[in-house]
C-alpha cells in the first residue's frame, strides 16, 4: 500500500509540475488584466528595413508609417472590416456647400507632451504639410485646400479650390496625422515624434530598433501591449527563425518562398487578406529614350507576368489594371487590358530599333519580392535581347535614388492606404508630383486632365467612369507593367490575439492581448 501511495503522489506531483511549466511557456510575458484579457509586457515586430524618419509630415514609406500610425492619429480612419471612413480625432463633419468642410473635433484629447489637441493644432499641421517650403513628400494630399480657418477651439473650416471627392480618404492617410505644434517647434519630430495615439515614443536607435510604450492616458484605455519594439532584422530568414524561436512575436509581408515553412510552425497563426497594394515596373520618363512608345511596348511584351505569379505561391493577384480589384475605381474590363506577353513581338521590336545596343539599369530595393521581380524580369528581358543590369539598394537610398530619377527602369510599389483610385493615380503619376511622389517622372497632359476630373467631383459614379478612362489610358501607353496586386499577410505568435490587418497593408497592435 505504501508503494502505491508513493506512486500516486509521484504522478500527481509530476502532473502539477507539467501544468505549471505549460502555463508559463504559453504566455511568458503576459499577466491578467481587467475583462479577462492578458496584458503583454513586450511585443517585438521584425522589420526588414529601418524607418526613414518619424514625422508624418516628412516621410512617405511603410517602415516609417508602421511607427507613425501607432504614435499619431488622423482626423479620420478607414475601418478595416467595413471599409468605411470613420471619425477618429474628428467628432463629426458637415458639407454646407461643395467647397466647404466644417470639422468638429473631439475634446479633452492631449498630445503626449501635454499639449491640448485642438483646432489650432489641426491648422498648424495642415498648413505645414501643404507649405511648398516644407517640401513634404505627400503634400499632394492637401493640394485641393484653399483656406483653413479656426472657428473656435474645436471647430475647423476648410475650403477647397474645387469639389474634392476623396477628401475624407485623404484625411485618413497617415501622412495627414496631426502633430503637436509645441513639440514641432521644440524638437525634431523626425527623431522624437509626439502624437495623440495609443503608444508613446521611447527611443530610436537607427539601424537597430524603435521602442514605444503604451500611452497610459489614452482616451480609449491603454493598450494591453505595454512595450512595443520595432526591431530591424534585414534578413527575412533570420526574422522567421526568430519568430519560430519566440524572439520576435510578429512579422508581416511573408516571403512567398518561405510561406510553407511558416505555415508549418505550431506556435504561429497566419492571416491573409486580398490587398490594395500593388507592385509594378515603370520607366524613367525624364529620359528621352524611355519616351519612345515602341521601347515601352517591347519591354511590356517581353514580361511574362503569369510565369512570375507562379513563384508567389498564392500571395499575389493577377490583374493588368493599375487600379486594383480592392480599390475604388476598379473596373473588370481593365484586368486584361495591358500589353500581352509576346516574346517574338518583343524580339522584333528590339532588333528593329537596336534596343539591344544600350545598357539598361534596372533599379530595385533589397527587400521583399523586389529582388525576385528584378531577377525574373532581367532574365525575361535578356531573352528578348535587352542588355539589363540590376542595381540593388537599401530601402531609404532606393527611395532617394528613384525620386531623383537616377535609373532607367525600376520596380515601385504603392500600398494605397486610402483605397481610392484618385489617391493612387494623382501622387504616383500626375505631372504636378514629378520630383516628389511621382518617381516615374510620368507626364501626360491627357492623363492629368482625367485624374484632375476624378478629384473634382463628389459624384461617385462619375468618378468611377473617369478613373476607368485614366486607367485604360495608362495601359495603352504602357506607362507601367503591373506585376501583381498584393495579398496582405501577417504571422503572429499563437499566444497572442487581436491583431488588426487591413487590405491596405496597414496593421494595428493596439488591440493585441495575450490569450
Amino acid at each position: 500500500m505504501k508503494k502505491n501511495w508513493l506512486l500516486i503522489i509521484t504522478i500527481i506531483t509530476a502532473l502539477l509540475l507539467a501544468a505549471c511549466s505549460s502555463g508559463d511557456s504559453a504566455s511568458p510575458s503576459s499577466s491578467e488584466s481587467g475583462g479577462g484579457s492578458k496584458d503583454v509586457e513586450s511585443l517585438t515586430y521584425a522589420s526588414l528595413t529601418d524607418a526613414v524618419g518619424l514625422s508624418p509630415i516628412m516621410t512617405n514609406d511603410s517602415a516609417s508609417a508602421n511607427v507613425i500610425e501607432h504614435v499619431y492619429e488622423t482626423l479620420f480612419k478607414r475601418n478595416a472590416k467595413s471599409k468605411e471612413i470613420e471619425p477618429i480625432l474628428a467628432e463629426s463633419y458637415e458639407n454646407p456647400d461643395e467647397l466647404t468642410w466644417v470639422f468638429k473635433l473631439k475634446q479633452g484629447v492631449k498630445f503626449h507632451d501635454g499639449t491640448d489637441f485642438n483646432a489650432e493644432a489641426v491648422k498648424y499641421t495642415f498648413d505645414k504639410l501643404r507649405d511648398p517650403a516644407t517640401a513634404a513628400p505627400r503634400a499632394s494630399l492637401l493640394e485641393p485646400v484653399d483656406t483653413i480657418t479656426v472657428i473656435d477651439d474645436y471647430t475647423v473650416e476648410i475650403k477647397t479650390k474645387y469639389p474634392y471627392g476623396p477628401f475624407l480618404a485623404a484625411l485618413s492617410h497617415s501622412n495627414a496625422a496631426i502633430v503637436s505644434p509645441t513639440a514641432d517647434q521644440k524638437q525634431d519630430l523626425m527623431k522624437e515624434p509626439v502624437g495623440t495615439g495609443p503608444f508613446k515614443f521611447v527611443s530610436w536607435t537607427p539601424g537597430d530598433q524603435v521602442v514605444l510604450e503604451a500611452n497610459p492616458d489614452y482616451r480609449d484605455g491603454a493598450p494591453a501591449v505595454k512595450k512595443f519594439v520595432l526591431k530591424v532584422i534585414p534578413e527575412v530568414s533570420t526574422a522567421i527563425s526568430m519568430l519560430q524561436a519566440g524572439e520576435v512575436q510578429f512579422i508581416d509581408k511573408l516571403p512567398t518562398e518561405q510561406i510553407s515553412r511558416i505555415e508549418s510552425m505550431k506556435n504561429v497563426n497566419i492571416e491573409k487578406v486580398d490587398g490594395t497594394g500593388q507592385y509594378y515596373l515603370t520607366f524613367n520618363f525624364s529620359k528621352e529614350e524611355n519616351q519612345d512608345p515602341e521601347f515601352r511596348k517591347a519591354v511590356a511584351s517581353a514580361i511574362d507576368r503569369d510565369a512570375f505569379l507562379t513563384k508567389l505561391n498564392g500571395l499575389g493577384v493577377r490583374s493588368d489594371s493599375v487600379i486594383g480589384p480592392q480599390v475604388f475605381g476598379h473596373n473588370e474590363s481593365a484586368d486584361k487590358a495591358g500589353t500581352a506577353y509576346d516574346l517574338e513581338a518583343a524580339k522584333e521590336l528590339v532588333e528593329k530599333n537596336g534596343y539591344d545596343k544600350r545598357p539598361i539599369k534596372l533599379l530595385t530595393a533589397n527587400r521583399g519580392n523586389f529582388v525576385l521581380m528584378a531577377e525574373v524580369v532581367q532574365a525575361q528581358l535578356a531573352e528578348a535581347g535587352f542588355n539589363v543590369q540590376i542595381e540593388t539598394m537599401e530601402w531609404a537610398a532606393f527611395l532617394d535614388t528613384a525620386r531623383s530619377g537616377n535609373y532607367d527602369l525600376t520596380f515601385l510599389s504603392w500600398s494605397n492606404v486610402t483605397a481610392d483610385g484618385s489617391e493612387l493615380l494623382y501622387p504616383n503619376f500626375h505631372s504636378a508630383n514629378v520630383g516628389s511622389s511621382n518617381r516615374a517622372q510620368y507626364n501626360n497632359p491627357e492623363f492629368d486632365k482625367l485624374v484632375e476630373a476624378s478629384r473634382t467631383t463628389t459624384d461617385q459614379e462619375k468618378r468611377l467612369t473617369i478613373l476607368d478612362q485614366a486607367n485604360h489610358l495608362m495601359l495603352e501607353d504602357n506607362a507601367v507593367v503591373i506585376m501583381y496586386h498584393d495579398v496582405v499577410t501577417a504571422a503572429l505568435s499563437s499566444n497572442l490575439q487581436g491583431l488588426i490587418v487591413d487590405p491596405t497593408g496597414k496593421w494595428d497592435v493596439s488591440e493585441v492581448t495575450g490569450k
